[in-house]
């Protein structure tokens, strides 16, 4: 299995001797799946700060929880308080996306000379690694401390042929809550035979707060001079485009909806001006009327901007409903349809080598 999961006792036992006691950590069941398996739920709390909950379903989070600068809280990204409401079906509120994140074009790609026949799930194309991605399954969950905070480690196998991959795929995604307020994620992935993986987080984001309006007046700044155009289908057509000029550019703060017309809604892949080189400032996001303030540091090279296109008030949370525009997901990725354009960074992974990301999200009042 991966390196870490080696050390899951020993942390937990650790945790009980030297652990940051401003995280508190508590676990409940949070229901059942239909075929009776108990699905967790967890949560991470920093006393009047951030609360994190998180589900063993999609290794989801469900709920993220901080004040405004006035000490009002509120849940800040889009999610459900019930499993059923889950289990409905969502637009991956929260989730593990993967095996691929994104789009593969077309459902089909070579891999060491042999074609893969992927799930076409959306206009004919693969996305979120097909009709029962990682966010379907459940997930095993074991909590854990540390001296920064606590956390979550979900696990699981995903085998080989699911949704078509090759590869029996070996998976870890370690959550932690720092007592800073710094939601801190970590995967890492082994196979045993030569497969594609580009695992995201997929929250909506919500600085206004659950259910109440758009995310039009926040304002963001992306370390990103570069994107990946793509057509109708939003899949890329290979070129690697500048924002300059263009209603795609926040090298500079700006309103999300201030072009957002121009632009027909966000929902593409920008080249962080870091390509990967460690873990940087991807992204800040600022709710003025709040105070809240979000930054995205990662190491991968890429960074999708989705503004809830498709939210059309139809899904509610006790009786809130989630409007277009509702929240805002910032996906640290390598870049869609990677395997059709080898100039752009490889999801390959080749037994023996180990798939590792990291992504933290700042939670901040200013």
């Amino acid at each position: 299995m991966i390196r870490t999961l080696l050390g899951v006792s020993l942390l937990v036992i650790l945790g009980a001797c030297a652990h940051d006691p401003r995280v508190d950590l508590a676990q409940k069941r949070f229901g059942l799946m239909p075929d009776g398996r108990p699905v967790d739920e967890f949560s991470l709390t920093i006393p009047g700060g951030v609360g994190v909950k998180l589900i063993s379903l999609g290794g989801i989070v469900s709920s993220i929880t901080m004040p405004d600068r006035e000490g009002k809280v509120d849940d800040i990204v889009l999610g459900f308080a019930s499993l059923p409401s889950y289990l409905a079906g969502h637009p991956y509120f929260g989730c593990i996306t993967g095996r691929v994140a994104n789009r593969i074009a077309h459902g089909r790609c070579v891999v060491d000379g042999k074609e893969l026949v992927l799930a076409r799930n959306n206009n004919g194309h693969h996305l979120h690694g097909g009709e029962r991605g990682f966010d379907k399954h459940l997930w095993n969950g074991v909590p854990y401390r540390d001296p920064r905070g606590a956390g979550v480690i979900f696990t699981r196998r995903s085998p080989d042929g699911e949704e078509g991959y090759p590869g029996n795929l070996d998976c870890e995604v370690r959550y932690l809550l720092t007592s800073e307020g710094d939601l801190e994620i970590h995967y890492e992935a082994v196979t045993d035979k030569t497969t594609l993986v580009n695992l995201t987080h997929h929250s909506y984001f919500a600085l206004q707060g659950r259910g109440q309006g758009d995310v039009l007046d926040q304002r963001l700044m992306l370390r990103a001079a570069r994107y990946t155009p793509g057509g109708t289908e939003l899949v890329p057509n290979g070129a690697i485009a500048n924002v300059a000029g263009t209603p795609f550019d926040f090298a500079d703060y700006r309103r999300l909806g201030e072009r957002i017309e121009a632009a027909g809604g966000y929902d593409l892949n920008y080249v962080l001006d870091n390509e990967g080189r460690g873990v940087a400032l991807a992204a800040v996001l600022i709710h003025d009327r709040s105070g809240r303030s979000l930054e995205v540091w990662t190491d991968q090279p890429g960074l999708q901007l989705y503004t809830g296109n498709f939210l059309d008030g139809s899904l509610r949370d006790c009786g809130l409903p989630f409007e277009k525009h509702g929240g805002v997901c910032l996906e640290a990725q390598c870049f869609p349809d990677a395997p059709h354009h080898p100039h752009f960074p490889s999801i390959l992974l080749r037994k023996g080598d180990v798939y590792r990301q990291t992504t933290i999200y700042k939670f901040r009042n200013r």
